[in-house]
């Protein structure tokens, strides 16, 4: 399975121990297909990967690259981070609304 889900997520900005981080949350449909995907990536090989995440090709505006979602919530919620790297390329701040795509690999 590896259908392109996209989105416009608002960016977060969350404080942790080891710094601030940016992210984007997919819910509703978006966050039920990428579970449906690490659902079918357990059947086919027998184990989950590290904390339940899905590997990603992900694209915001002309960047592109590949990282890994992570589930929250029972997996009713998926987390994107977003790089400083990202940001800066897409002069994107706390707040503004993303249009994103994921795809999972």
């Amino acid at each position: 399975m590896s259908d392109k889900i996209t989105a416009t997520l608002p960016l977060k900005r969350w404080q942790g121990d080891r710094g601030t981080y940016h992210l984007v949350i997919f819910e509703g449909e978006e966050a039920e297909a990428l579970a449906m995907h690490a659902r079918l990536h357990r059947l086919e090989f027998g184990k989950s990967r590290g904390f339940g995440s899905v590997k990603v090709a992900a694209r915001i505006g002309e960047t592109k690259w590949r990282t890994s979602v992570f589930p929250q919530e029972k997996q009713s919620e998926w987390v994107l981070l977003v790089s400083r790297k990202v940001m800066r390329a897409e002069a994107l701040s706390e707040g503004d609304e993303v249009a994103l795509e994921v795809t999972p690999i």
